[in-house]
């Protein structure tokens, strides 16, 4: 799922290319991405762009008229732009269809569930009915996080990952935070003294930043701006995604941690895993994992000096 950093490269691409364009019309194929009636989508035809923003891990369009397009991705959803001509060919994962004059904006979603979404609301009270409530690290204060952080006695990594608790953090840059933080996923918030929880709030805006700006970079966001041009090039399909060279610990599973070097170790859970590095972050111990330290039983390795010993030579 687009996280912050993945989300705000789309805001600062799409921004430049439609703000002050004028959409025409919207064709959506998928039956299940548009989740809402009044007003109708095609009471959007022919208004004029006006804001790009984000609300969580949505994307926020403004048209005039005080109309709103509410886009939420969700795992695999992305977002495609072509420029005006010629135009795009139809495609077996196009969801839906954004006519703009400055061009065509693609919202597609590989796989077979859909669950990407997109509402049409009016006014600024309905657009906050779709916002989470999760604080925004990155303009909160320490205080702010510490206090939302001990709201609810979760596992740091629920807690992060809980939209209505941190504002558009997922699984992979919450293991990413973790690591930095060097605390175990499955900490409790209780658990946390005031000095780790300065540990993480400054994990969590640094991470979130650094990988911000790779991104930013990445798609030449700021070489277009220090050159005077008004914009970067778009991500491509392939591009928005939670794997990425130079994680720490997210998605490399049996690595080696950059830090300690140690291998890297997870827990998988229902559609996801949690990666981290036993030695930077659980003192050495193994987290058991649902599924196999349940068929293991006692042969399940808890340290990693175990599970080094329990490999073949």
């Amino acid at each position: 799922m687009p996280e912050l950093p993945d989300v705000t490269i789309y805001i600062e691409a799409l921004a430049p290319r439609i703000i002050g364009s004028t959409l025409k019309h919207i064709r959506v194929r998928g039956p299940a991405l548009l989740r809402s009636v009044e007003p109708p989508i095609d009471a959007v035809d022919g208004l004029a762009v006006r804001t790009v923003e984000r609300l969580g891990k949505r994307i926020v369009i403004g048209l005039e008229g005080n109309l709103f397009l509410v886009i939420h991705l969700m795992i695999a959803g992305r977002l495609r732009w072509f420029d005006p001509a010629p135009a795009p060919q139809d495609s077996k994962i196009e969801q839906a269809r954004f006519t703009f004059d400055a061009g065509f904006l693609i919202i597609t979603e590989a796989g077979s569930k859909k669950r990407a979404s997109l509402h049409i609301v009016a006014g600024r009270a309905a657009i906050e009915a779709h916002s989470p409530g999760g604080l925004e690290v990155l303009t909160a204060s320490l205080d702010d996080f510490t206090q939302r952080l001990a709201s609810r006695n979760h596992t740091l990594k629920r807690a992060l990952t809980d939209p209505h608790l941190f504002s558009g953090i997922g699984n992979a840059y919450s293991d990413e935070i973790l690591h930095a933080a060097r605390l175990s996923p499955l900490r409790l918030t209780n658990q946390i003294n005031p000095d780790e929880a300065a540990r993480l709030f400054e994990a969590t805006r640094s991470t979130l930043l650094l990988w911000t700006d790779r991104l930013r970079a990445d798609f030449n966001m700021d070489r277009a701006l220090s050159r005077g041009e008004h914009r970067g090039r778009f991500p491509g399909p392939g591009e928005i995604t939670a794997f990425r060279d130079g994680f720490a610990v997210h998605g490399r599973y049996a690595k080696p941690c950059p830090v300690c070097a140690t291998p890297v170790q997870r827990i998988v859970y229902a559609e996801n895993e949690c990666n981290y590095c036993p030695r930077c972050q659980t003192e050495g111990r193994l987290l058991a994992d649902r599924s196999l330290s349940r068929l293991l039983k006692k042969d399940w390795p808890r340290t990693i000096e175990a599970l080094e010993d329990s490999r073949p030579t």
